[in-house]
């Protein structure tokens, strides 16, 4: 039977397609046809409307009608959208269209009884509509040729793309085929009643598979463990997946032996893998701490992202076009390599003019730069960067993020302040420190100046690079002050997995405790004898004299006898080091009297 406005075929029982396996580098035809009942959603539109959209010579390719209160009605098909009229939307029109439809549901969605015409509304701050988007709803019957050889292996299917790239229209074709072509006992969650239309009686574009509605969005979850509990369904549809319960849900129903079908959020993997709420659906992902051997094999830091649990969804779809599939046979596997740096290579099917159906081995398009880490690729290593896998220390390329313009002026600022030197080659070998640990350990330093760390390490013999290449540190020491600020930093260094150790001030006492603690080299209760060195600027007699004299008070009579201490008057430089010394010490001091006679005051803990 036909429809006399579009000449489409109205009965899908005449279209199931024959099952075609797929080999590589083969073509064959693909036959499509469409039922859209175009003159449904017409009717629910003011006659003025109507009749433009029947007078425009593409309204058979018509994506949605747009009608905003006040503003021109606006038609969108896909090469454009043309204005209906020059008369502005009034209410009476919205009005017109809203009586004429089904009851909006909580996610402001509506129907049109026994067709898939998707209706959504706008509301202003009282909750009246001012707007309407009717979307065409269209059965495609036999766009799945392509991936039914997936189908027909039982595995659970997640499709993935951008809105409108028709995610949904192969999930209905999907149900129809698995429950008419298979024999399967099929279930379809239908929140939004896209897949099935709108109604009690789903649309026939679904077949024999039944059809569960939900009566708010954020119930589709109990809904979905209400299906198997109740239906004994072999397979279940679920349309956008978003929120965690979802999530586990859905890992619930894998569990139980029941093949999934769905869609969800997010235009690749990678995005999943990102989405803390959605990374279980392809296995979820931890943090890994490896040991020293497994990590110079690999190449990679010791801390490094894995993937957690097997994923519920065992192939992945990305639909990066409507005529263009990334296929992911084996979604563990995808996510394994991404999470190790790499790329994979999946297959991808097209359609071409013809409705030839092709399957090749090109390279998908990737980022220019990976988003997950730098971790080694799965079997077979990336080469290494950075000092310590070259072994030589030469400048490197500004971060990534900064080539982008993605840090701000602030870091650059802080950044250039602690490190005003260019960086010497040299060879630089890993040995093994007294617990078994790779030393040296490379610091990034942020915010921090460059001499006074250089100093502690110089006079303390600290087995500590500094390293201004963030990708080859081991851990970022920066001020407090400055990455509470500095979320760009937390970010990065997040992503890259890499520990940052806060500084509460630009002194020697507190930079020297942090790059012990790095180490392992905790200072006990009572601080050991200060090394003088430390805190002296220039070095000469009076400034080595006045830190003896400080540190003479502090060890004979404050720390001893718990007596405060008066020093003699000493020049401002001078009674900063002083200040510095004592703070080692962890005591407190004070500046008292007037120039030339101010001095230092020294108290008990």
């Amino acid at each position: 039977m036909l429809n006399p406005k579009t000449n489409h075929v109205l009965n899908p029982s005449l279209l199931s397609p024959t099952s075609v396996p797929l080999m590589p580098n083969q073509t064959f035809p693909q036959r499509t046809q469409i039922t859209d009942d175009l003159s449904k959603l017409l009717d629910i539109l003011p006659s003025a409307i109507r009749e433009k959209i029947e007078a425009h010579p593409q309204h058979d390719k018509l994506i949605e009608v747009v009608m905003d209160l006040g503003r021109l009605p606006e038609a969108r098909f896909p090469d454009g959208a043309v204005y209906l009229g020059e008369t502005p939307i009034s209410a009476e029109d919205l009005q017109y269209s809203i009586k004429h439809i089904g009851h909006f549901s909580g996610d402001n969605r509506a129907g049109i009884e026994r067709t898939l015409h998707r209706i959504s509304a706008i509301r202003n701050r009282t909750g009246e509509i001012i707007g309407l988007t009717c979307r065409m709803g269209r059965a495609v019957f036999g766009t799945i040729t392509m991936i039914q050889d997936l189908v027909e292996t039982g595995k659970s299917l997640l499709m993935l793309g951008r809105p409108g790239v028709g995610k949904t229209t192969a999930l209905r074709e999907i149900a129809r085929v698995l429950a008419d072509d298979l024999h399967k006992r099929v279930v379809i969650i239908d929140t939004s009643n896209e897949i099935a239309g709108d109604g009690d009686i789903p649309h026939p574009a679904i077949g024999r598979a039944r059809r569960m509605q939900v009566a708010s969005p954020e119930l589709q979850h109990k809904v979905m463990i209400e299906a198997v509990e109740n239906h004994m369904p072999e397979v279940i549809v679920i349309d956008e997946i978003g929120t965690e319960l979802e999530a586990l849900a859905a890992r619930t129903i894998a569990e139980r032996g029941v093949q999934l079908v769905g869609t969800a959020h997010g235009n690749r993997i990678e995005n999943l893998i990102k989405n803390p709420t959605l990374s279980d659906l392809v296995g979820g992902i931890q943090a890994v701490t490896l040991g020293d051997e497994e990590a110079r094999r690999r190449g990679s830091q010791k801390t490094v992202l894995e993937r957690k649990a097997p994923p519920t969804f065992e192939i992945a779809i990305e639909m990066l076009e409507r005529q263009r599939w990334v296929i992911h046979e084996d979604v563990s596997q995808t996510v394994d390599i991404l999470l190790r740096g790499g790329e994979p290579n999946p297959p991808v099917r097209t359609v071409d003019d013809h409705g030839k159906i092709q399957i090749t081995q090109e390279k998908p398009d990737k980022p220019a730069n990976s988003i997950l880490g730098s971790n080694a690729l799965l079997g077979t290593p990336e080469r290494p960067r950075g000092w310590r896998a070259s072994g030589r220390m030469t400048p490197v390329a500004p971060f990534p993020s900064q080539q982008r313009g993605g840090l701000t002026s602030e870091f650059d600022r802080l950044l250039d302040a602690s490190w005003h030197q260019p960086e010497a080659e040299s060879e630089k070998i890993r040995t093994p420190g007294p617990n078994g640990e790779d030393w040296p350990v490379y610091v990034y330093p942020y915010g921090i100046g460059r001499s006074q760390i250089e100093q502690v390490i110089e006079i303390l013999n600290l087995p500590i690079v500094l390293t201004k290449d963030l990708h080859s540190a081991d851990v970022v020491v920066a001020l407090r002050s400055h990455v509470k600020n500095q979320s760009k930093l937390r970010q990065i260094a997040k992503v890259r997995q890499i520990p940052i150790h806060g500084v509460k001030s630009n002194t020697i006492p507190q930079i020297t405790r942090t790059l012990k603690r790095i180490l392992g080299m905790d200072e006990a209760k009572v601080p050991e004898t200060a090394d003088l060195r430390l805190f002296t600027r220039g070095g000469n007699d009076d400034e080595l004299e006045a830190l003896e004299e400080a540190r003479l008070a502090v060890e004979q009579i404050v720390l001893p006898k718990g007596q405060p201490v008066e020093l003699l008057p000493r020049s401002p430089k001078v009674r900063k080091m002083q200040h510095e010394l004592v703070e080692h010490y962890r005591l407190q001091s004070d500046s008292f009297g007037e120039e030339p006679n101010r001095r230092l005051r020294i108290y008990p803990a």
